[in-house]
């Protein structure tokens, strides 16, 4: 998959690649992928790309703020050739025409007290002053369908949050994954898949761990990395 990525701004990184996996195995149980998914904050659009790629009877629908990343996630639908539909702005004050059956997130999830980078796409893209935790969700559960589905990834020093939250919009907690960067490190990254309408135990998935003690990819990450294929085109818009 080409993508087209700015030369100077944000560009996805590899937790996004880990998100879709953990998307792909939460969805193998089912036997019929299909529906409309909205991807949030879509950026160059890859997320939702690779599960439109994934799962074909997918209708793919994207949500983006940036223009710059409005314009990629045009362009690189475009040239993979994957038909999609671009919702343009603030997706907590947008208002949509349907309800999704799947919406994925890899939201800007770092708390505005931290020190922030000075690059206004970046402070969009990393810092959730614009898309705080509560208004996220809840504004996610509103666009669900029924039984609809939704995956993201959060830093997990914020789980207890994201976990009340989830309770509060009457979305079921149904699998859970954490990212390691190496076997003897605390999880930096939690990847969680809620439900509504869902009664169902939580599955908590063996952890993900970047690095080996040498430095290296596990074989697990590079496997995921296969499995993307994705190639970045960095371009001046």
């Amino acid at each position: 998959m080409i993508l087209y990525q700015p030369q100077n701004g944000y560009c996805y990184n590899s937790d996004t690649h880990f998100l879709f996996n953990f998307i792909s195995l939460n969805l193998a149980k089912y036997k019929n992928v299909k529906g409309e998914l909205l991807d949030i904050g879509s950026g160059s659009g890859v997320l939702g790309l690779l599960l439109a790629k994934e799962f074909e009877k997918i209708s793919l629908n994207q949500c983006e703020i940036q223009e710059v990343f409005q314009f990629l996630s045009q362009k690189n639908s475009q040239t993979n050739k994957i038909k999609n539909h671009l919702y343009k702005g603030d997706f907590l004050k947008l208002e949509f025409n349907k309800s999704f059956d799947l919406v994925v997130s890899n939201p800007p999830f770092y708390h505005s007290d931290v020190i922030k980078t000075q690059n206004e796409c970046l402070k969009i893209a990393r810092y959730n002053d614009s898309m705080p935790l509560k208004d996220f969700i809840k504004k996610v559960s509103s666009i669900l369908t029924p039984h609809g589905k939704f995956f993201f990834c959060y830093d997990v020093k914020q789980l207890n949050g994201i976990i009340t939250t989830l309770n509060d919009n009457k979305l079921n907690l149904e699998s859970i994954q954490f990212l390691h960067p190496n076997g003897s490190k605390e999880a930096s990254l939690v990847m969680i898949m809620a439900k509504k309408s869902s009664k169902s135990p939580l599955k908590v998935y063996p952890p993900l761990i970047m690095f080996n003690s040498d430095g290296t990819f596990k074989d697990e990450i590079n496997l995921i990395y296969k499995k993307c294929d994705t190639h970045s085109i960095k371009c001046e818009i």
